[in-house]
């Protein structure tokens, strides 16, 4: 593909590297240290939308974003995902590259793209719930997570301020969604731990529980907090203390499965799980084993609970 049209394809459709920063989203609350943290994670993200943009070949992408911080490389996947499954959705005669790559060289990092096409379908405003037949009946709901963070991170005067709920998302799609958006509270509020239960409490009981899932996912896998904050966030959740924990668990498979470790999702669950982050990922291993797909509830949820009491059992049933 001629370089030129390479660079036009980045004019129109990159983002800049800008709009990572906590000045540009207006987000409000934490310290430098968890700013730099989650600013570090966003500019990773885009640097991996961006490359997609610019490199058809799915082996040459997966070597330029592999050439991230081990840490960080999750993001720099993330991204690229949202790229390709944008590119699909805009040229229906060929909606191949998302997939390629899902099932080629970004299978280890299969959790981050799923979430990339929720970011792709929200930035084109695009329904989600037709989507979902398209992708893994189990991680497809992940789209959904995607869906909701991205609503979240750039529109969050409208969705965590306004606490609105996308009016074409029903049943278990909204509780998805939710998830997503708890993990975009994350960096909303700067990982500030006195902060964010209050942002959550403000929030209708029945959302509650999955918003908390989503903040232990980011609170594990993006880092930006300590030790003694982690306890505190973990005091705070309550009655949704195993909720924390599951989303703690998931961010340490997601980082077990790409072989990206983090000392902050060790120690993330180390608190809210009481135990190692490679303890965590197998908690959700075991939960899979003999999954319903014909229940009443989607597997998806399932796993999520037989996770939630495998990490917290006096506390799942809260």
């Amino acid at each position: 593909m001629p370089t030129s049209f390479n660079w036009l394809r980045r004019r129109i459709f990159g983002i800049s590297l800008e709009e990572a920063t906590f000045a540009r989203r207006g987000f409000r609350g934490g310290s430098i240290g968890a700013r730099q943290q989650l600013e570090r994670s966003g500019r990773t993200f885009l640097v991996g939308y961006n490359a997609a943009l610019e490199v058809a070949d799915p082996l040459a992408l997966a070597r330029r974003l592999s050439a991230a911080e081990p840490e960080l490389r999750g993001f720099a996947f993330e991204g690229a995902a949202m790229s390709l499954a944008l590119r699909d959705l805009l040229t229906p005669w060929k909606r191949s590259r998302w997939r390629s790559f899902a099932e080629g060289p970004g299978a280890s990092h299969a959790y981050m793209i799923h979430v990339g096409v929720g970011w792709a379908l929200a930035r084109l405003r695009r329904r989600v719930e037709p989507a979902l037949a398209r992708l893994d009946p189990l991680l497809g709901w992940l789209a959904l997570d995607g869906y909701g963070f991205h609503q979240g991170y750039f529109h969050w005067p409208r969705y965590v301020e306004k606490q609105e709920l996308p009016t074409e998302l029903t049943g278990y799609s909204r509780r998805a969604f939710d998830q997503g958006l708890g993990r975009s509270l994350w960096f909303v509020d700067g990982a500030d731990v006195s902060r964010i239960p209050t942002t959550i409490g403000s929030f209708a009981p029945s959302r509650q529980a999955d918003l908390w899932s989503g903040i232990g996912l980011a609170s594990a896998y993006a880092g930006g907090s300590d030790c003694g904050a982690l306890d505190a966030l973990r005091q705070a959740a309550g009655p949704f203390r195993a909720h924390l924990a599951q989303g703690a668990a998931f961010a340490a498979k997601t980082r077990q499965r790409a072989d990206n470790p983090a000392r902050h999702t060790d120690q993330a669950c180390e608190v809210l799980c009481r135990m190692p982050a490679e303890a965590a990922a197998a908690i959700t291993d075991t939960a899979l084993e003999k999954l319903p797909f014909d229940g009443p509830q989607p597997a998806y949820e399932v796993w999520r609970e037989r996770i939630r009491v495998g990490c917290s059992p006096a506390e799942a049933g809260v």
